[in-house]
């Protein structure tokens, strides 16, 4: 797993390439933390090259959410395959996150 950030105005995006999963999570978790570390406060994260999101991976996503969140934070997800989008929708998560079609419109809409 790749995890690309970039500033994009006040947003802060984390490109994730590859999959979420057990192995990738920690990495995921640390990116985060340093993100929210620099107190950056609007973060989207970028789902558009993750095929594929397990347990561990979702939980790592809530955490951040959670952190952020109580920070006085907001996180988005964006790009969202299929088969993530349909994961989110069987966990009950979409109704957690706030997921926005592309990033442009998640950026937009902080």
């Amino acid at each position: 797993m790749v995890i690309k950030e970039k500033q994009s105005g006040d947003v802060v995006v984390l490109t994730v390439d590859g999959e979420i999963n057990f192995n990738s999570s920690p990495e995921f978790r640390k990116s985060f933390l340093k993100v929210l570390d620099s107190k950056n406060l609007k973060v989207v994260v970028n789902l558009l090259n993750v095929a594929y999101v397990d347990s561990s991976g979702l939980a790592t996503l809530v955490e951040a959410h959670q952190k952020i969140k109580s920070a006085g934070g907001k996180l988005k997800l964006t790009n969202l395959s299929p088969k993530v989008k349909g994961l989110f929708e069987i966990t009950k998560l979409e109704k957690l996150f706030d997921i926005q079609p592309n990033e442009e419109d998640a950026v937009k809409s902080f």
